[in-house]
C-alpha cells in the first residue's frame, strides 16, 4: 500500500466521563455513530454556521476521544474548546506532536490487518487508513494528495479558509461529517435549514483540464463572471469550490469554464448524492 507521512498535523485529546456528552453538543459530527477502528471528518462551527475549525474524530479508548486537526490552528482548536467546556467532566489536552501516517489503495480491499489503522470514512472507496504514531522512512506526500483530489475529499487550508465555509460547501454532508438526526449543536440551525430547503449551492466539484491547472487560489469564470475558486491542484486535476447552479448553466449553454486562461471540466465526485440543479436559470440569481 502506498503511504504518506503528514507532519503538519496535531491531536488533540478530549477525555472522561463527559466527554462524549460534551462534544456532542458542540461538533457536527454524531458520535453516536462513530464506532471503533473509525474516523469520520466534522466541524466545530460558528453560531452562524461557518466552519471555524475542521478535524477528524476517532476513539481513542474508553471515554476518549482523539480530534486530529491542522497543526497550524491545533492551539487556537485547543483554546476553543476550553472556553465552550464550562463545568464539565471532561479534560482538553494537547500532546507533543504526533505525526500521521496515511495508507490507501485503489480498490476495497483489504488492508494489510494493521490493528493499530484507522479507517478514513471521508473515502466511499480506496481503502484509506490512518496511523497515529512515529514517522518511519519513505513516504509519498504528492502521491497522497493526487489520490485525495481524485476522490474529491477536501481540506481546510488548501481548499477553502476556515470561517469562508458552510459544511454543505465542503461536502460533510455527504461524507458523515453532519448528523442531521442528532440533536442540537453550535450552528445547528443554520445547516439544517439549509439541509431541509435544498438551498446549498457552492460545492466541491473536482476539476480536470488537458494541460496543467494553475496555482490554487485562481478564481473560476464563465464570460469573465466569477463561478468558482481552484482549490488544489495535482497536474491537470484539481478540486474546486463551485457556484453549480451557474456551472450548469456554462454546461447547458456549451460555455468554456476557465481556471485563468486554462479551459476545465467541472464533475461532482463520483460517490456524491447531489447533483446539478435541473434548472439552473431560475436559481442563478439567488
Amino acid at each position: 500500500m502506498p503511504f504518506a507521512h503528514l507532519e503538519d498535523r496535531a491531536i488533540i485529546l478530549v477525555s472522561g466521563p463527559e466527554a462524549e456528552h460534551f462534544l456532542q453538543n458542540i461538533l457536527t459530527v454524531d458520535l453516536d455513530t462513530l464506532e471503533d477502528g473509525e474516523v469520520k471528518p466534522g466541524a466545530l462551527l460558528a453560531p452562524q454556521g461557518k466552519i471555524l475549525f475542521d478535524f477528524l474524530i476517532s476513539r481513542a479508548g474508553p471515554e476518549t476521544f482523539r480530534l486530529e486537526c491542522r497543526a497550524d490552528v491545533a492551539a487556537d482548536f485547543h483554546r476553543r474548546l476550553l472556553l465552550y467546556k464550562l463545568r464539565a467532566k471532561a479534560e482538553i489536552t494537547k500532546p507533543e506532536q504526533v505525526v500521521v501516517t496515511v495508507a490507501w489503495q485503489a480498490d476495497s480491499a483489504g488492508s494489510d490487518n494493521d490493528s493499530t489503522a484507522l479507517r478514513d470514512m471521508r473515502f466511499a472507496a480506496g481503502n484509506v487508513t490512518r496511523d497515529y504514531g512515529a514517522a518511519g522512512e519513505g513516504g509519498d506526500i504528492e502521491a497522497w494528495q493526487a489520490f485525495r483530489i481524485a476522490h474529491g475529499v477536501a481540506e481546510s487550508g488548501l481548499d477553502y479558509q476556515l470561517g469562508d465555509a458552510f459544511p454543505h460547501d465542503v461536502l460533510l454532508d455527504q461524507v458523515g461529517g453532519v448528523g442531521f438526526a442528532k440533536g442540537c449543536y453550535v450552528g445547528q440551525e443554520v445547516v439544517s435549514r439549509m439541509q431541509h430547503r435544498g438551498t446549498a449551492r457552492r460545492r466541491v466539484l473536482i476539476a480536470t483540464a488537458d494541460s496543467p491547472l494553475p496555482a490554487p487560489g485562481t478564481e473560476l469564470t464563465v464570460e469573465g463572471r466569477a463561478v468558482g475558486t481552484l482549490g488544489s491542484v495535482s497536474g491537470s486535476h484539481g478540486l474546486a469550490i463551485a457556484r453549480i447552479d451557474r456551472v450548469k448553466s456554462a454546461i447547458d449553454a456549451d460555455k468554456s469554464i476557465l481556471a485563468g486562461d486554462v479551459p476545465v471540466t467541472l464533475a461532482i465526485p463520483g460517490w456524491a448524492k447531489f447533483t446539478f440543479p435541473e434548472d439552473a436559470t431560475s436559481s442563478e440569481g439567488a
